[in-house]
């Protein structure tokens, strides 16, 4: 098999496995290449909540030489783990950020939005119910205008959860095409790769992030797509992957293609 997921997490962030335990857990489930990308959030506001779900600034290297001796430990000729990391993206220090990570051997970065400013999109539909309809549509709106920005920003190898805001199943109402173009068109520009998320099959929207449209017009664009569980415990190393798979097909993507990273230069190849 030639399968590939590399937005997972560990106890280093929210996950709640060990690193070897859930490289143990691809390598069993057959997967070809698997890759740790826990969160690290350095936000341009406080937010004590974050704590409890990003890596803590002062395990990054820690997390690092753990992803590194699983490698070491479990990479053979069929399966191979990669270092990754899930970058929150705010406008006002990404930059920075992204430059205090040095030259850290990260084969991928993972570019993703949780907070449209203050706002955080996933954290709980308690947090979305109370919203008027026309804030819930100045969040979307704002969302799509950060992901432009994300990928403008070039620091950033692959796009997260592309449409995270439905986890929650609170849509906007309004038209907002041509900001999702716009995002898409800064991703293509970027030279970037977006994932199908299979964990969006088992939110509360029931279906993977993106959505079909988003996909076909991101297929139109020659935007390259992989697939990714962003699982967060061992049973979920390789969940829904027919599912996305089929969405990836249906939205006009070839499905045996495979993309892969290492050392953040992008590769191809075929499945077998």
């Amino acid at each position: 098999m030639t399968d590939i997921s590399y937005h997972n997490h560990s106890r280093f962030s929210d996950g709640i496995d060990s690193i070897n335990d859930m490289v143990q857990a691809a390598k069993t489930a057959g997967l070809a290449e698997f890759g740790l990308s826990d969160h690290w959030v350095v936000t341009p506001f406080a937010d004590p909540e974050i704590k409890a779900w990003s890596m803590a600034h002062d395990q990054l290297d820690n997390y690092i030489a753990g992803v590194l001796q699983a490698k070491q430990d479990y990479s053979d000729s069929s399966f191979q783990v990669r270092l990754g990391l899930e970058v929150d993206f705010f406008p006002e220090n990404a930059a920075v950020v992204v430059a205090a990570l040095g030259d850290r051997p990260f084969d991928y970065l993972i570019g993703s939005v949780h907070f449209v400013d203050r706002f955080s999109v996933d954290i709980s539909a308690d947090t979305w119910a109370p919203l008027s309809q026309e804030r819930i549509d100045d969040i979307w709106r704002l969302y799509w205008r950060r992901i432009r920005d994300l990928a403008r920003s070039g620091l950033y190898d692959i796009v997260g959860h592309l449409d995270l805001p439905k986890k929650f199943a609170f849509y906007p109402t309004v038209d907002l095409r041509a900001e999702e173009d716009a995002a898409l068109a800064a991703i293509r520009d970027a030279n970037m790769v977006i994932e199908i998320n299979s964990a969006g099959l088992d939110k509360p929207c029931a279906e993977p992030y993106p959505s079909l449209s988003l996909l076909q017009r991101a297929c139109a664009l020659g935007i390259p797509v992989m697939v990714s569980a962003d699982a967060h415990r061992c049973p979920n190393v390789k969940r829904n992957f027919s599912a996305a798979y089929d969405l990836m097909a249906r939205a006009g993507y070839d499905p045996d293609t495979r993309w892969r990273f290492n050392r953040r230069q992008r590769l191809t190849s075929r499945r077998a």
